[in-house]
């Protein structure tokens, strides 16, 4: 079987950009939708069977206009879409962010959906759009694979000793 990797990656504009807000946590509720939709079509797109997907990370790219925490915002809306849409996959979604202009790329962590101890699901994927972020944008990431680093043999927990109590084991 093919191991398959995708990422849907949106560029949107930083509502914060070029000022300080001391309240941005009520823009995570405005990210759910476009989560919940990306995830949708990131699943689509890797054949559309959600039992399928075994990994999954998540990112942000802040232009320079804006802040690293605008980025962070996307921490709750972009891993509760991604845990929804595959019927409540246990493990934190893993991320990263980084404030950067066009070109900027993005290393996004990659772990097992059901236990993030499992080794051979440890991974990454490069993703970036060559135009963007512009200084007042904001490029978001959601990435998912179907399966281990091909040939992994770093030991550890294996996908099929997953007891799917607490996301981690």
């Amino acid at each position: 079987m093919p191991l398959k990797r995708g990422a849907a990656l949106v560029v949107i504009r930083n509502p914060f950009a070029g000022r300080y807000v001391e309240d941005i946590q009520p823009f995570m509720k405005d990210l759910e939708p476009l989560g919940l939709e990306m995830a949708r079509r990131l699943v689509t797109a890797l054949g559309g069977d959600p039992k399928a997907i075994q990994g999954y990370g998540k990112g942000a790219i802040v232009g320079a206009a804006g802040e690293l925490e605008h980025g962070a915002l996307w921490h709750a809306p972009g891993g509760y879409a991604m845990r929804e849409i595959l019927g409540g996959a246990k493990a934190i979604v893993p991320s990263t962010k980084k404030v950067g202009g066009p070109g900027t790329r993005l290393d996004v962590p990659v772990t097992h959906i059901d236990a993030s101890y499992v080794r051979s699901h440890f991974d990454a994927m490069e993703v970036g759009i060559p135009d963007a972020p512009k200084a007042d944008e904001m490029l978001l990431a959601l990435v998912m694979t179907t399966g281990a680093r091909i040939h992994n043999r770093a030991g550890g927990l294996k996908a099929s000793e997953i007891k799917g109590e607490d996301g981690l084991r």
